[in-house]
């Protein structure tokens, strides 16, 4: 696949997948002969891992060092599953954040909603 199917494909722009690539979140693309780059199906795999992950919130540090651990093959297996047990973690930590400000604006809503009906009934009643 060229650079614009996967762009499109994973919905990131060519300017991010060629910054991936450049920093080593996704391995070298392979070339055409015309020096077009050449996703395989492996590439495409780093990437919408890498997306899934960039959009549950881990950073591009972590990333960097879960690759780099995967590529130094399978001594480093306990730490990667390590890495990940810690940002899954860290991501329930967000999420019971989340829901805590979720709840809190639920509440809020509703009690504008609670005064915006006061008024209405207010402007219907009749005048003595």
């Amino acid at each position: 696949m060229t650079i614009a199917e996967v762009s499109e494909k994973f919905d990131v722009s060519q300017d991010t997948l060629r910054y991936y690539e450049r920093i080593g979140l996704i391995p070298r693309v392979n070339r055409s002969k015309s020096r077009i780059r050449d996703y395989t199906e492996e590439d495409c795999n780093w990437v919408e891992f890498i997306k899934c992950m960039r959009g549950a919130g881990l950073s591009i540090e972590v990333l960097i060092e879960y690759v780099g651990l995967f590529g130094q093959g399978d001594e480093t297996v306990e730490a990667r599953k390590e890495l990940l047990i810690e940002q899954r973690k860290q991501l329930i930590k967000r999420m019971e954040d989340m829901q805590k400000t979720l709840e809190r604006l639920d509440y809020k809503i509703a009690k504008y909603e609670q005064t915006v009906v006061e008024k209405e009934k207010e402007l219907r009643r009749p005048e003595k």
